[in-house]
């Protein structure tokens, strides 16, 4: 349960209606109630609101969130967010924009077709719109990142791309195995990188100084974008940017990942089933070799490469098949493979197989709009977050703060804050530059700055403090 500390005495629930309860509709309910906002669910589907309004203390209407009546007997007029995300882009926008006529509440659309991808900044302001968030397009980004370092197991980014924070696999024989920060920065100059967080059988930890990491610790660090590939060197961990890939699936998903990978010269090949997708795709992506075929069939998979490819992304929508067709890519060759999974409730058991790299689109999605939803409850108006992300399933949070006045946390060297336990200050980012910061430098006014820790609930820069 979301707990209100006793410092935040201007703490106020948001009230908050979602509009659809697919995959992405259900896990937003999951989050913002667990964080202790009043939310009223509405789809065309009783089954599910049912299902959810008895697993969770929310409201629910059966009916359709475009309609004007279905909103107002819901109560948007009395909502302070309104979030669309049934699986129709224009119902998501037709929500929002009744709800914006209705009530003084904020709205944020799910838009997934590449048709709006090129005008989300136009409908975002004439509709007047918060935000507009693009699942496939932010999963895609998120492959892309990761298969830029391949070795690393996930790559999320802050301060508008100029920070990443970068998970690997501490490999055998890598100098940070059996030492400790202090002692591994006493051999090798550390100054661009943090270690944010460790999970080592299981349990998570927010490292200090005498930690002594082992190998098989899989170790989150964040640094400047450009010092990426050299500080996993410093690890041990040589890697290169892919070359080419192999797409099992032609959904819109892999669109959007195709169209950034060849924008970064990677040679793409896309499998899919559909032959009427296929001369979609071919017109879509002309540089890309696009194959009618089962990309779930062995042969198939052999024949068109996969023992000589650099990476592999199985982007089907069954689960099992993306999991194992990553079970067999990891037999048959060397690639880098890439697992995208919609359902998270058997994450222990996928955590078990190794799979490497796994990419849960729903809570892409879920992210932002929950980084919103922190943002806009908070208190202070003049503090908001930028970034959120929930790492080692949920057990830690990075958030990236925006500093507009103030406050205790301004102007003060770093060392003199009296921070909470189990919370590392990563970066500050003045005027596009990424601070890795020291006992002596400060917080001030214009900055951003991340922090990651293993308390949840922050919403105000001050909450970092004890």
């Amino acid at each position: 349960m979301f707990e209100r500390r006793k410092e935040d005495t201007d703490f106020r629930p948001l009230k908050i209606m979602i509009v659809g309860c697919g995959k992405v509709g259900s896990t937003l309910v999951e989050q913002l109630a667990h964080e202790g906002n009043d939310i009223t669910i509405v789809d065309t589907n009783a089954h599910k609101i049912a299902d959810l309004t008895n697993m969770y203390d929310i409201m629910g209407y059966v009916g359709n969130g475009g309609s004007y009546s279905v909103l107002k007997e819901a109560g948007v007029d009395t909502m302070d967010l309104l979030i669309a995300v049934t699986h129709s882009d224009e119902l998501n926008l037709l929500c929002c924009t009744v709800g914006n006529r209705m009530g003084n509440c904020a709205t944020i659309a799910r838009v997934r077709k590449p048709d709006y991808s090129n005008e989300i900044g136009y409908l975002r302001d004439k509709l007047g719109l918060a935000m507009i968030i693009n699942p496939d397009l932010e999963a895609a980004r998120e492959i892309s990142r990761i298969l830029y370092l391949p070795t690393a197991l996930e790559v999320n980014s802050f301060a508008h791309g100029e920070a990443e924070m970068i998970k690997v696999k501490l490999p055998e024989g890598s100098p940070l195995d059996g030492s400790t920060l202090i002692e591994f920065g006493k051999r090798t100059d550390i100054k661009n990188m943090v270690f944010c967080a460790v999970e080592r059988q299981g349990e998570v930890i927010i490292p200090n100084g005498s930690f002594i990491f082992q190998a098989g610790d899989i170790v989150s660090f964040v640094v400047p974008r450009r010092y990426g590939r050299a500080s996993l060197k410093k690890l041990g961990i040589i890697t290169s940017q892919v070359h080419d890939c192999i797409i099992i699936g032609g959904g819109v998903t892999a669109y959007y990942l195709a169209k950034q990978l060849i924008h970064n010269n990677i040679s793409v090949k896309i499998i899919e089933r559909n032959a009427a997708r296929c001369e979609e795709l071919s017109l879509l992506l002309p540089e890309a070799i696009i194959i009618n075929g089962d990309g779930t069939d062995p042969s198939i998979l052999k024949e068109e490469g996969l023992q000589t490819t650099e990476a592999l992304v199985p982007l089907t929508g069954i689960d099992e098949e993306n999991i194992f067709l990553t079970l067999h890519a990891n037999q048959m060759s060397n690639a880098k493979v890439i697992t995208k999974v919609n359902r998270f409730a058997f994450r222990d058991v996928l955590n078990k197989l190794d799979l490497g790299s796994i990419i849960y689109p729903r809570y892409i999605t879920a992210e932002a709009i929950v980084g919103y939803a922190r943002a806009r409850r908070a208190s202070v108006e003049n503090c908001n977050i930028e970034t959120l992300y929930h790492l080692f399933d949920q057990r830690v949070e990075a958030i990236e703060f925006s500093v507009f006045a103030s406050s205790e946390v301004t102007g003060v060297p770093l060392m003199d804050l009296n921070l909470k336990d189990n919370l590392i200050l990563a970066f500050i980012n003045r005027n596009g530059k990424i601070i890795i910061p020291s006992g002596s430098d400060t917080i001030e006014i214009g900055d951003t700055f991340m922090v990651v820790t293993s308390h949840t609930g922050f919403n105000e820069i001050t909450d970092i403090l004890k």
